[in-house]
């Protein structure tokens, strides 16, 4: 009767809840502009806000003069006296929490959380999966057992500022409704190597009915692969009744086959994308592509095309929701209640639909491939792969694209390096389909091969669970880190070569 009570009051809870968001669906532009003198106004008497003249802007035009496109550095200065415990630098007050991220440039970052903006973080991840109720209409997985495969939940303190990863931070946050159901336990999520963490994590849930299961990718599979090599059974095997995959940080279209054939059966997948910055989208409807993008949750975005990111004129094309155009890509900008204001935060995206608005994720504005000029993205190099994989019978783990500027011998080319799960039966056929995919989405890459600038692209291939070991000779196995599908230069590259 209990359990009766529970998914009925969910479902409930879930159709309530999507007939509010209808509101914000269709106010995006208004709400976007009200959000943004709402947020200058809260923080005039900020140090920011005094520095740029908050009480002076009233209108996005008024801010964009006043307030440049800044990156973490640029805030730095203002995010130490935080750290110190002072009060109303880039927020009113002090921060609730540090989410504590590891930059390439910077060292480790400490991104401001204030309380308002950990409401939207946990406010965001309710709605997705009241969306997903409503759409299904059914709550029958919120019976069974829920894991959030994250960091370490454990928080240290900085002049009274809680500070750990965000996943940890967040895992203080979970709603009570799941709270009971929720695995692992407290004392495996504290267990900070990666590696025996995950073979903690099998060993709590390899007997228990899970229901939904949360977390990106790379890190699912290694959870998925783990529990297969134990059990000698496929996921849907072991859980009949896993319901629902939660999803984020990276692009999941790469990992989908790879995912399916673990799992063994059908799972819904909804795909997020959050972040220690803010919560930006979810998937709101499970079966079409497309992030719905949250425009009422506390951050105010703008959007740089692509080819003026970076460049001296950056701040004369710094668009807002109501000129942005399909299918083109965007230096994602945001300003938040956490006190972030005009800050790159380095992901790229694409609308794909204006009524509402909804992004893909298509790369990272650092991660790109433009050795002689053509500037290749990750959505590219993705979307490229896809189509090979889908044409050729075949499965992939994961890939990077590194140039290779001087060939012993020959002309310069792009070099893939693949770990493969099931390699094609015709690996030349799949190498050149593979090319001929990224000629097709890239004219700059399409024109150096045509003119004999670049030969064809190479694969390389590596041995199996070579990122992970890559992942883990570089302290970066677990948690939330990525690695990159592609860069400029070849320093992944040169670790990947030992794995060949």
């Amino acid at each position: 009767m209990l359990q009766f009570l529970k998914k009925s009051a969910a479902l409930v809870w879930a159709k309530n809840h999507v007939k509010k968001t209808a509101l914000f669906k269709n106010n995006a532009v208004q709400d976007q502009q009200d959000l943004l003198l709402f947020l200058t106004k809260t923080a005039e008497k900020t140090l920011f806000g005094r520095v740029h003249e908050f009480e002076n802007i009233k209108s996005i035009k008024d801010f964009q003069a006043k307030v440049p496109v800044a990156d973490y550095e640029q805030l730095k200065p203002f995010i130490e006296k935080m750290k110190k415990g002072q009060k109303d630098i880039l927020w009113t007050g002090t921060p609730a929490y540090f989410a504590k991220t590891s930059g390439t440039t910077s060292g480790s970052k400490y991104i401001p959380i204030s309380k308002e903006g950990m409401e939207n973080q946990t406010g965001a991840a309710q709605s997705a999966i009241f969306h997903y109720i409503a759409q299904k209409n059914t709550a029958n997985f919120v019976n069974g057992k829920m894991i959030f495969i994250q960091g370490s939940p454990a928080l240290e303190e900085k002049f009274g500022i809680k500070t750990g990863r965000l996943s940890g931070i967040v895992a203080h946050h979970i709603p009570s409704y799941l709270q009971k159901n929720r695995l692992p336990s407290e004392a495996t999520n504290l267990i900070e190597d990666w590696e025996e963490k995950v073979d903690a994590i099998v060993l709590e849930t390899e007997k228990e009915n899970m229901t939904l299961i949360s977390g990106i990718p790379p890190w699912l599979i290694m959870y998925f692969e783990k529990l297969i090599a134990r059990n000698g059974k496929k996921i849907k095997e072991l859980f009949p009744n896993l319901q629902l995959i939660i999803t984020g940080g990276v692009n999941y279209e790469p990992y989908r086959e790879k995912m399916e054939e673990l799992l063994g059966g059908k799972v819904d997948v909804i795909q997020t994308f959050p972040a220690s910055e803010g919560f930006f989208a979810f998937q709101d409807n499970f079966e079409e592509d497309g992030l719905l993008l949250l425009t009422n949750h506390g951050i105010f975005y703008e959007f740089i095309p692509l080819e003026h990111y970076g460049k001296p004129d950056q701040n004369e094309h710094r668009l807002t929701l109501n000129e942005v155009e399909l299918n083109k890509d965007y230096a994602l900008i945001l300003t938040t209640n956490s006190g972030l204001w005009a800050y790159s935060i380095g992901d790229v995206v694409r609308f794909i639909n204006k009524n509402p608005y909804k992004i893909l994720v298509s790369g990272r504005t650092k991660h790109f491939t433009s050795a002689f000029g053509e500037h290749v993205i990750a959505f590219e190099v993705e979307e490229a792969m896809k189509a090979a994989v889908e044409k050729f019978p075949t499965q992939i783990s994961e890939f990077h694209l590194a140039p290779q500027v001087n060939p012993k011998s020959g002309l310069p080319y792009h070099e893939w390096f693949v770990e493969f799960e099931k390699e094609p039966e015709d690996f030349e056929k799949f190498q050149q389909y593979l090319d001929e995919e990224l000629r097709k989405r890239n004219s700059y890459y399409d024109d150096l091969v045509k003119g004999n600038v670049l030969k064809p692209l190479v694969i390389t291939k590596l041995q199996k669970n070579a990122f992970q070991e890559y992942a883990k000779s570089e302290g970066k196995l677990g948690g939330q880190n990525k690695i990159p599908r592609l860069a400029n230069d070849r320093k992944i590259a040169e670790v990947l070569e030992r794995f060949l």
